[in-house]
């Protein structure tokens, strides 16, 4: 998997102004990398019967999830893919994957340690039709906390996502590789330990501001849209996390990767180094060929309309990372999809 490229390599100068240049960019660099192996139209795929509702469960509002999911109802819809198409807000991966499971949802996006971690079923097995997009870790504090890394979290108040987001199952995995001891629902944490709480994105932000907190972790694209605005009304910093990847590679693979967050992400934040994970859109294994493989083709020949825009363009889907799933197995019509695409 490639890592994002720096600042200067991105297209991103520092200023949020830069962005519709880059996604420009983007487009273009889609368009002529899938054209050589590309049907001549996304219509000529649409044939059969239609769905006549598909739901995709997106994620908190505020965040990457629910946004990337709504432009995708939206595609669905717009391309005739499904009579209607709709994205609902969750709490996030493990929410996602649950209302897959239970046949809630048609689709769902999620992180890849959380759907490589979910036990196999059989009509309710859990597959993939493609990453989407890398997802990056953020550890983000007041800027006048003296927090400079994970291990200054120690005797401090720290949000960890709420229940059923992706947030929740990674951060854990952080702190047991920084050897620092959690303990939740204590007000004065001992020496060594972090207390931490089960705050989501918005909440913890809120927080955050207030003082009672003193660091939150949330697992999204860059820039996040609501860490963007909390940092119009309180000066924040993002923590570097990168060296923790050696250890957590060591006990949980490769499913983890070395990301920059490029300076200019957030206004007045430096480039910061994190740890990523392929996010997912995922599907149950008894989902119809026909809307797999009519979806595989949304994702190639319309990847421009899923950009959301917030997003600076340095981690969405391209011809070669759709089918670099981190072991999660690809639904087989999607596979099937990807080897006539490539040949």
């Amino acid at each position: 998997m490639r890592e994002p490229g720096t600042p200067n390599s991105s297209g991103v100068q520092g200023s949020p102004c830069t962005l519709p240049p880059r996604r420009t960019v983007l487009k273009s660099a889609l368009a002529v990398g899938l054209s050589a192996f590309l049907p001549p139209a996304l219509g000529a795929c649409t044939g059969g019967e239609r769905p006549e509702n598909l739901i995709v469960a997106g994620g908190e509002p505020g965040g990457f999830y629910l946004e990337f999911s709504t432009l995708l109802a939206a595609a669905l819809e717009r391309h005739g893919l499904a009579h209607h198409a709709r994205a609902v807000s969750t709490g996030g991966s493990l929410d996602n994957i649950a209302q897959l499971r239970a046949g809630r949802a048609a689709f769902a996006v999620a992180l890849a340690d959380a759907a490589s971690g979910q036990p196999g079923g059989d009509a309710a097995e859990i597959t993939a039709i493609g990453k989407v997009y890398e997802n990056y870790v953020h550890c983000v504090v007041r800027k006048d906390s003296g927090i400079q890394d994970i291990s200054g979290l120690a005797g401090r108040r720290v949000a960890v996502g709420q229940p059923g987001s992706g947030t929740s199952l990674t951060t854990p995995r952080l702190f047991e590789a920084a050897g620092l001891a959690t303990s939740a629902g204590v007000a004065a944490p001992p020496a060594g330990t972090a207390a931490v709480e089960n705050l989501g994105l918005n909440d913890g932000i809120a927080a955050l501001k207030a003082g009672t907190v003193d660091a939150l972790f949330w697992s999204g694209g860059v820039p996040t849209a609501a860490i963007a605005a909390a940092q119009q009304n309180v000066a924040l910093a993002l923590l570097d996390l990168s060296g923790l990847l050696p250890e957590l590679r060591r006990r949980y693979g490769g499913i983890y990767d070395r990301v920059l967050i490029p300076e200019g992400s957030y206004p007045g934040v430096p480039a910061v180094w994190t740890v990523g994970a392929p996010n997912l859109l995922l599907c149950r294994r008894d989902l119809d060929n026909g809307t797999v493989e009519r979806t595989v083709q949304l994702l190639v020949h319309s990847a421009a309309e899923l950009i959301p825009q917030s997003s600076l363009g340095v981690q969405f889907l391209s011809a070669e990372s759709l089918i670099n799933t981190a072991g999660v197995p690809l639904h087989p019509a999607a596979a099937d999809a990807y080897r006539a695409l490539h040949g």
